[in-house]
């Protein structure tokens, strides 16, 4: 689907209005397609810390080409500032010397990355320090524009070699949608990452169930996973039948048709992934529904199925799948919260709700999961599916202008990071809630 609006900003009656009254003007985004390079350009490398020397050698191991100085005329495609040696706040300047010479001297969709130590490691003027970095980012990345980004990763001491997989989403255009974010290495569990073969192809031999895989954001998820090389189970209601084994004949998947909420639900699915499958590698939490009313005109049964389709099920899914272990080790559970879980919203007191307790889900089992298994949810802010179409549509365009980016994000973003929590490399991406939202203006 179309944005009409930015198609007009590129016009030359749109560019004079946006530039006369102060409209927002939303770039195009640069996306990944298939058999693209993770990064067309220069990364510029600096700072001085524990990742400093390794950077380097991960990015080319990634087929990126770095550089560690500047030099004149060159343009850069994304920076990477190594400030886990920043030790108190008087060092912070090294953030600006850093950055502010080479700003002016970026591609076009450019890729900011500052890599720290996670603050509730250290202590005193360097916890300062660290946690200052989380304010310098998420403001560089409303201050970035023409579809830039900018990332905070927190690496603990002992998981820099496990940096890899989420440089490689950051730096490229797989991170589209993703800006002003904090993601932890290392934090929760694992400090290491399993090798990876075809970095094209990163979960070959992997089984990944998807559920709400029918269409919209299921789907797309669905294929990115196959694209990647994951063999696909999908699972919907049975109304959705059509649909589901359509999306998943197109895949050379496998389908499972029934209610999540229904008792035996759980049980069936771990049955069908054993039987079929010998196990599961990666389970994606994404069915949801939406019953909004304002509290006061809420009725029982629209708070309660809610809760059961957007939480309970996905809780009893994910503990039966365990307890039977079925998922297999370095194995990916991934929910899917919303932004509406983080910052509220107006009629959706049942639906933020359960995806706060989404969040709470990844909370309560980061520390808990075993055997190289994760578990990290997504976020998405206004994503441009059949079903925002149907929303009026001035209340359309306030959802997909209040972000950084001015726009609103497609399904494949969300898809793109469940995929890099989904890789192999990633065991040490665990216990994270990373927004696709374009940076949303408020709540985020």
């Amino acid at each position: 689907m179309s944005d009409r609006y930015q198609s007009f900003t590129q016009s030359a009656v749109g560019r004079m209005l946006v530039k006369n009254l102060g409209l927002p003007s939303p770039a195009s985004l640069e996306r990944y397609a298939e058999g693209d390079p993770l990064v067309r350009g220069t990364v510029l490398v600096g700072g001085r810390g524990r990742l400093a020397e390794s950077l380097p050698g991960i990015l080319a191991s990634l087929d990126i080409e770095s550089a560690d100085a500047t030099a004149e005329g060159a343009s850069y495609k994304g920076l990477v500032f190594d400030a886990t040696g920043l030790t108190d706040s008087g060092e912070l300047v090294a953030l600006q010397e850093f950055f502010t010479p080479v700003l002016r001297a970026l591609d076009s969709c450019p890729r900011l990355i500052v890599v720290g130590t996670p603050p509730e490691a250290v202590t005193g003027a360097e916890r300062v320090a660290q946690r200052a970095l989380e304010g310098f980012t998420r403001s560089l990345g409303k201050e970035i524009g023409r579809g830039g980004t900018v990332q905070l990763v927190y690496v603990a001491e002992g998981a820099e070699a496990a940096a890899t997989s989420t440089l490689a989403f950051l730096l490229s255009t797989k991170s589209a949608y993703v800006n002003g974010q904090v993601v932890r290495i290392g934090v929760h569990g694992a400090t290491t990452a399993e090798p990876v073969e075809d970095w094209a192809w990163p979960l070959a031999g992997k089984v990944a169930l998807v559920t709400g895989a029918s269409r919209g954001i299921g789907e797309q998820i669905a294929r990115v996973l196959h694209r990647d090389g994951a063999t696909v189970v999908g699972v919907d209601v049975p109304q959705a039948a059509a649909d589901l084994q359509r999306v998943t004949g197109e895949l050379d998947g496998d389908w499972l048709t029934l209610d999540i909420t229904a008792k035996d639900a759980p049980q069936r699915i771990a049955a069908h992934l054993k039987d079929n499958h010998g196990g599961v590698d990666i389970v994606v939490h994404n069915a949801g529904i939406t019953r909004d009313k304002k509290l006061a005109n809420m009725t029982d049964e629209r708070f309660a199925s809610v809760i059961g389709v957007n939480l309970t099920a996905p809780e009893r899914i994910t503990a039966e799948l365990l307890t039977q272990q079925v998922i297999n080790p370095n194995g990916r559970i991934v929910g899917v919260a919303s932004i509406a879980g983080i910052a509220g919203n107006v009629g959706q007191t049942n639906y933020a709700a359960s995806k706060a307790g989404v969040i709470g889900l990844v909370d309560s089992l980061a520390d808990q999961l075993t055997d190289g298994i994760t578990i990290n949810a997504v976020a998405p802010g206004f994503i441009i599916t059949q079903m925002t179409a149907a929303v009026p549509f001035m209340t359309r365009e306030v959802g997909a202008r209040l972000n950084t980016m001015a726009q609103g994000g497609l399904p494949i973003d969300v898809a793109e990071t469940i995929a890099w929590y989904a890789n192999p490399a990633s065991t040490a991406v665990n216990g994270n809630v990373v927004r696709v939202c374009g940076q949303m203006i408020l709540g985020a």
